[in-house]
């Protein structure tokens, strides 16, 4: 009799073999990205197009085109102008902390005494920016319902600004100026509390730039302004990309963001068509935003090429 065949097992290679691996380790996460993210992104953006009833068990949905959408951008009170304050905020912002972020840096990457210590400090609200404390610090008593917050906040409150430029000399600025400048020095605490991942990421910059460009730098005899804006400025210019990216997002999800937090007041009333709504024109912002910084600024960044 003729012996039966038996099939040859499957022999994969090294590299298909590490391929599995990574499915392999991954699996959680893409499971969790479906379950947890992907699911809900599509019945928000249902929602949004929707009116919602809830019932026993189950929620009911009559489609209502953009009913949701008209009313939001036309009919509530709020939420256009929380919108407006948001953008704004971002945008005057962003540069700052991005400034204040590389400044720090470059101090942080020098050799002194503390230095560990002086990183651990800046990079500490990033540890504990989430929960309730920021809110505390700030003084935000419609999110922590407790009055003692705003006296905490005074701490790092100052009424400095006008002292200040009486002792520069600055005198007569115009209303719409002066209270550009106190609205920055109001908010130094929100600058230097949301740079923490930014300097992070700066100081990774400036130790990838070899020593051969500074002591090159130091045999032209360049000072240490010109060695700033033709050596470490342009090597960590790619780095601006993304910690412009992360700043934006970050802002425009911060805890005292308004308009989140009139989203989740929507949410909390029961009416989730227009909170998706809400949450999608929000989203569309955001993405348009982040897509437009990103265009603009490459264009204006110094890539090395090998």
């Amino acid at each position: 009799m003729a012996e039966k065949s038996r099939k040859s097992p499957v022999h994969l290679s090294y590299q298909q073999k590490k391929s599995l691996y990574g499915y392999g380790f991954i699996s959680l996460w893409l499971v969790g990205t479906v379950i947890f993210f992907l699911v809900p992104l599509v019945k928000s953006l249902a929602y949004s197009f929707s009116d919602v009833s809830i019932g026993t068990g189950h929620t009911a949905l009559k489609f209502a085109g953009l009913k949701k959408y008209l009313y939001v951008l036309g009919e509530d009170e709020y939420y256009t102008r929380y919108l407006s304050s948001t953008l704004t905020e971002t945008l005057w912002k962003t540069p700052l902390i991005l400034i204040f972020s590389l400044f720090i840096a470059v101090i942080l990457n020098q050799k002194f005494k503390g230095r560990a210590l002086a990183r651990a400090v800046f990079f500490l609200p990033v540890i504990i920016a989430t929960g309730p404390v920021y809110p505390i610090i700030t003084g935000d008593i419609a999110r922590t319902g407790n009055s003692g917050a705003q006296q905490f906040s005074t701490l790092f409150s100052t009424d400095l600004v006008g002292g200040l430029l009486q002792f520069l000399g600055l005198y007569g600025i115009s209303d719409s100026m002066g209270s550009y400048i106190s609205g920055i020095a109001d908010n130094i605490f929100g600058i230097v509390w949301n740079s923490g991942i930014q300097i992070i990421v700066f100081l990774a910059g400036l130790q990838n730039i070899p020593p051969s460009a500074r002591e090159a730098a130091q045999v032209e005899g360049a000072t240490a302004w010109e060695y700033f804006w033709k050596i470490t400025f342009p090597f960590v210019s790619p780095y601006i990309v993304a910690n412009l990216i992360f700043t934006v997002i970050d802002s425009f999800r911060s805890p005292t963001n308004d308009v989140m937090r009139r989203i989740h007041d929507m949410g909390s009333d029961w009416r989730f068509g227009e909170a998706s709504a809400m949450a999608w024109i929000y989203f569309s912002i955001i993405l348009a935003a982040v897509g437009l910084v990103t265009f603009v600024v490459n264009r204006l960044i110094y890539y090395e090429v090998d």
